[in-house]
């Protein structure tokens, strides 16, 4: 009896920072082995990462009561993503049906030029971003018509994807109304305009420079044929609802928005209008054919190919490969901050920066390295928030430079790995390899390295550099 109390209590192992740097970097070497090289699906390297982390620990004197708690926080964390992956799905096949969707393709044809597309889909992917204040909404409407628009107009889907991504993440990036960006100024506890203006300063930059990119990338486009278009318009036109009343979910959903409505029940609110809207217009629509599309998605019958594959998409079920793939994911994150291996990291991090310079750096690397490892926005802007702030107000920094780095580094470059939440969400419902539209997602990538730039420009406060030269002798 005794021995079993001995084993019950035997305190649990702490990982150093080389063990934990190791087994960050084998985890990684597997999901980029397969889902990279060998072009897997994500879930199943996830899934196979997943079961070795737990069996390690579990080699390494965590109890199976420990491992299981692990995986439990992880889901636990990502159960909102979860629900508005569902919701979105739904919203997909209802504004589908509502011809909300047909609608904004159709006049998006009328008033878009193929030497202008990509910097015009920025810009408007951009000001959803900041009017609705979400990325994942905006990638599911407004990305949606775009990538059936530029289909049309024979450009590359990847590049066209890309380009969506990055005026969504923009938008949502520097909008008030952003979970996000409220997120990050909160771990900073600060108010969200002065964390908005400090995101301007990286930002703005990296929006010009995508669109002179974009502007750039457009003008090597070929002409397309009109006839494609017109006759893309004509079969929107006979197969669906084409008219401003279409428009009115979008106009809900932004108003909800503005509210500060939760993004779960504005998804749901948006959903439910878009079907009553759709029966008002077609009222021999059956309770049961809504129902049906709620579930299994929209399938359009309009005769013409491309139209039915761009439109036949939405639904619960359109989602459930997704959901597995976060639920690996997030249980492979929650392993890793259980066994305190990313605490590990971030204290090593931590213990090491005496400049500015560094500290952004070491912060930067930090949220990608959530990213890479946990894939969830969330987590990738708190876990670093609350291990770097210390340190940021030992050198005398502004809370602000620390918020800017937590959205710039954690919340954006979530769109470009491929297994994180942001990741998997993009590709399922923009049907699209996320490797196909990662390298044309330049926001991401030049947010990041400007916010790097400018913190290595960031001087210590002169009362500040006394203090520190006395803490160091």
């Amino acid at each position: 009896m005794n021995t079993t109390k001995k084993v019950l209590n035997k305190p649990e192992p702490n990982f150093s920072f080389t063990e934990s740097l190791i087994i960050l970097a084998v985890i990684l070497c597997i999901l980029g082995y397969l889902i990279i090289f060998k072009h897997q699906e994500p879930q199943a390297p996830l899934f196979i990462s997943f079961v070795l982390l737990a069996v390690y620990g579990r080699l390494r004197g965590f109890n199976w009561t420990t491992v299981m708690d692990g995986m439990r926080s992880g889901l636990r964390a990502g159960v909102d993503p979860l629900v508005i992956f569902l919701s979105i799905g739904v919203l997909i096949a209802t504004w589908i049906f509502s011809g909300t969707i047909p609608t904004i393709m159709y006049f998006g044809f009328e008033i878009i030029s193929v030497k202008f597309f990509l910097p015009t889909v920025f810009i408007v992917c951009t000001l959803v971003g900041v009017a609705c204040g979400s990325s994942f909404t905006t990638v599911s409407t407004m990305g949606i018509a775009f990538i059936g628009i530029g289909a049309t107009l024979k450009i590359n889907p990847g590049l066209t994807a890309g380009v969506i991504v990055s005026g969504a993440f923009c938008g949502s990036n520097i909008s008030p109304l952003s979970g996000t960006t409220n997120l990050a100024a909160s771990v900073g506890d600060i108010s969200i305009y002065n964390h908005i203006k400090s995101l301007l300063v990286t930002d703005i930059p990296a929006w010009a420079i995508c669109i002179v990119l974009y502007t750039l990338l457009g003008l090597n486009s070929k002409n397309v044929s009109l006839g494609a278009v017109h006759k893309m318009m004509n079969g929107l036109a006979n197969g669906f609802w084409i008219s401003g009343w279409a428009l009115l979910p979008v106009l809900l959903l932004i108003i909800l928005a503005f509210l500060q409505v939760p993004a779960i029940p504005s998804l749901g609110l948006g959903s439910l209008f878009a079907a009553l809207l759709g029966w008002i217009h077609a009222p021999s629509t059956s309770i049961t054919t809504i129902t049906n599309t709620i579930m299994t998605g929209y399938v359009s019958h309009t005769g013409d190919k491309t139209i039915d594959t761009l439109l036949s998409k939405g639904g619960i079920a359109s989602m459930l490969t997704s959901l597995a793939l976060i639920i690996f994911a997030l249980a492979l994150g929650g392993l890793l901050i259980k066994f305190n291996i990313i605490k590990a990291i971030i204290d090593h991090l931590a213990g090491i920066v005496k400049t500015p310079g560094r500290l952004t750096i070491a912060t930067a690397v930090t949220c990608v390295g959530v990213n890479l490892m946990v894939g969830e926005h969330y987590l990738a802007i708190i876990l670093p928030g609350q291990s770097f702030l210390p340190a940021f107000e030992k050198l005398g920094l502004k809370r602000a430079y620390l918020t800017r780095i937590l959205n710039d580094a954690g919340a954006a470059v979530n769109a470009i790995v491929p297994w994180s939440v942001s990741g998997v969400f993009i590709s399922s419902t923009l049907q699209i390899n996320p490797l196909n539209f990662i390298p044309w997602a330049f926001f991401p990538f030049l947010v990041t390295i400007i916010c790097i730039a400018v913190g290595m420009l960031i001087k210590v406060p002169a009362s500040q550099t006394t203090n520190v030269n006395l803490a160091t002798e």
